[in-house]
């Protein structure tokens, strides 16, 4: 009897643009946003969001399938996870990374046989500039940037502040800090630690914002700062968070020298990245992001921890490790 072989999960993967795309608009028209006011039937909540009848039970269904909604006597609620991480009112939101998917990565992302093809971005960069000149067009770009930022950053932020040893340390840097979700997380877990976010000027508002938001400006505050041109401030500890993956191997060794340089005798960096997992075979989203970074940059790409490792015992670092930190994401840690 000849074997017979499953295809769903083939056709799946091929159609998973369709269930990525529902949850991005279900963002977008914010139904989550609603929802953790209380519970609704499918025509309050349809009206909530301004969608069209004909299409609003099926699109609210597909998202109890997804189970990313629940549904009980007609009425539809979060589920807890949604509630805690789709809900734009709260400061554990993490809808920012998914927003910019939708309004940017989306469309860039049909591009990517060329993009394989030719090696080169699907960006603005084909239209003549970068991303950091496109968002600088208006500030309220720049905010989502950083928003996304936030939400892609959070969960580690805060792994980071529990795993490593701040009670050893009094200051550091956060580079590319973007919103602050970093030096928040630093500062709210460890009472004696002061920081600063280094980014560029555009970005100052935001930090800012977000730092007073969370009651922090008396230990945390904002440093203008370009990677490529600006000496990074003495500090004990310095952090380098989704920032390496976006840059060339030439980039990526000079922005660790740069930390070294910076930092004293018994000083650390931290680099965390959603990095591809040594034997290359597991961390999907470490592969997905290096692709991204192929869509997005001329030179960046993804790396393993081992490659990391490596590139900061090049540099002089001692008891180089590199850990697992949380969902995708992993971490190395270097000390001068």
């Amino acid at each position: 009897m000849a074997q017979e072989f499953d295809h769903n999960a083939i056709v799946r993967l091929g159609m998973a643009y369709a269930e990525s795309k529902t949850l991005l608009s279900a963002v977008e028209l914010g139904v989550f946003t609603e929802l953790a006011k209380g519970p609704l039937d499918w025509q309050a909540l349809r009206e909530r969001i301004g969608i069209h009848p004909r299409a609003a039970r099926d699109f609210f269904d597909a998202l109890v399938a997804l189970r990313l909604l629940r549904r009980e006597n007609g009425r539809y609620s979060n589920t807890p996870e949604t509630d805690l991480f789709l809900d734009r009112a709260k400061r554990t939101y993490i809808g920012g990374m998914l927003e910019m998917s939708n309004a940017r990565l989306y469309r860039i992302w049909g591009s990517l046989t060329d993009a394989l093809r030719t090696g080169e971005p699907k960006n603005e960069i084909s239209e003549g500039e970068d991303i950091f000149t496109w968002l600088a067009k208006s500030p309220e770009k720049y905010r989502e940037f950083t928003q996304a930022m936030t939400g892609l950053s959070l969960p580690s932020a805060r792994a980071i502040a529990a795993k490593f040893p701040w009670e050893k340390y009094k200051t550091f840097a956060d580079v590319g800090t973007a919103q602050g979700g970093l030096p928040v997380q630093v500062a709210l877990a460890h009472p004696h630690v002061k920081g600063v976010g280094l980014d560029l000027a555009p970005v100052q508002p935001v930090f800012e914002d977000y730092v007073r938001e969370a009651g922090l400006t008396d230990r945390l505050r904002f440093q203008v700062f370009d990677l490529f041109r600006d000496v990074i401030p003495q500090v004990d500890v310095i952090t380098m968070g989704h920032i390496l993956h976006g840059w060339s191997l030439k980039d990526k060794r000079s922005f660790i020298k740069k930390a070294y340089d910076a930092l004293p005798q018994g000083g650390v960096l931290v680099v965390y990245d959603a990095m591809i997992d040594d034997n290359r075979s597991e961390n999907v989203a470490g592969f997905m992001m290096s692709l991204t970074i192929l869509l997005e940059t001329r030179e960046g790409f993804d790396y393993t921890s081992a490659d990391c490792a490596s590139w900061l015992r090049e540099q002089g670092f001692r008891d180089v490790r590199a850990e697992k930190l949380i969902g995708s994401d992993s971490f190395v840690v270097g000390v001068k």
